[in-house]
């Protein structure tokens, strides 16, 4: 059985996702306030990823997102690390998911399949300036294939089982990304994305259009959303559901409202958990679900009991 088919037989049947790496490193004393967010984490203290990865499969995750989202040759660059140096951090953040799986597997005496997800987040993400919620960026495919190539390269020789293309706002950026992923084909992915409304994505772009060209990619073993507000994911999973056969996979926020002034998180007495919504999602067709911005093991743990 090829990667592709084996990752696809898994996404079938359902996997639970982790839940946020940048909120559980900061819960350990970290200070990520930087334009390499948890990335910079990769230099200063790797040993701390480690140690969230593991707590999400303790918690039930069956799939861990590697701390690479805003890893990038360019962001390390502004750090005075050379090429060889960046790649070699984001090698490092697949090898700690993968030793995080190796020493949970041990101490639990499982062998329950867990997968390594290599995170490749959209060039807005680099740009550190909120542009992957707006999409308002342009560069030439060729460019933007080359903006991603080296981290997907490192991702894959590191060893990912696939890779989870996440935060998206852009179609050309999609298109580019899927370009790509052509040079890797043994080598399945997710894509998701962030949303103007439940019809298009950030940029504009109608999402019948997106899916209608990623219904078309084999590589593509699932789409949706991610890093969306709680309350938004069940309209935006019916539309998916209804424009592509593809497995879907969602992975919103907690339901705490960011105030963008303070730059601060705030709770929301009256807002759902993920575990509440968990079913209607499910009958939406999603089949990988998790957190994103805000949520902790114990969501996970809570989402993984529950699927049980």
């Amino acid at each position: 059985m090829s990667p592709i088919d084996s990752v696809q037989k898994l996404v079938a049947a359902g996997l639970v996702l982790d839940g946020a790496m940048a909120t559980e490193l900061e819960a350990r004393g970290c200070d990520l306030t930087d334009t390499l967010w948890s990335a910079k984490v990769l230099i200063e203290n790797p040993e701390l990823i480690y140690q969230v990865h593991y707590d999400y499969f303790a918690a039930g995750a069956q799939v861990a997102i590697t701390a690479s989202y805003q890893a990038t040759p360019q962001g390390f660059a502004k750090r005075g690390l050379n090429e060889a140096d960046s790649l070699a951090l984001i090698a490092i953040s697949v090898e700690l998911a993968i030793k995080a799986r190796a020493d949970y597997l041990a101490a639990a005496k499982q062998t329950t399949p867990l997968l390594v997800a290599g995170s490749v987040g959209p060039y807005g993400a680099y740009l550190a300036d909120g542009s992957e919620y707006r999409g308002d960026y342009s560069l030439p495919q060729a460019e933007m294939m080359d903006f991603h190539r080296p981290r997907v390269r490192a991702l894959v020789d590191a060893g990912a089982d696939l890779l989870a293309c996440e935060t998206l706002p852009s179609f050309a950026e999609i298109e580019a990304l899927v370009a790509l992923l052509a040079e890797f084909p043994a080598t399945p992915a997710w894509f998701s994305f962030t949303l103007r409304d439940s019809d298009h994505l950030s940029d504009g772009t109608p999402l019948a259009d997106v899916l209608a060209f990623l219904d078309n990619v084999p590589q593509v073993v699932a789409l949706g959303i991610n890093c969306i507000a709680l309350d938004k994911v069940t309209a935006a999973l019916k539309v998916f559901s209804a424009l592509s056969a593809k497995p879907l996979v969602v992975y919103p926020n907690s339901g705490e409202q960011y105030d963008a002034a303070s730059k601060s998180w705030h709770s929301d007495a009256s807002t759902c958990t993920l575990v509440d919504n968990l079913a209607e999602w499910q009958a939406a067709g999603a089949k990988l679900i998790g957190g994103c911005c805000r949520t902790t093991p114990a969501d996970i743990k809570a989402i993984a009991q529950r699927c049980r």
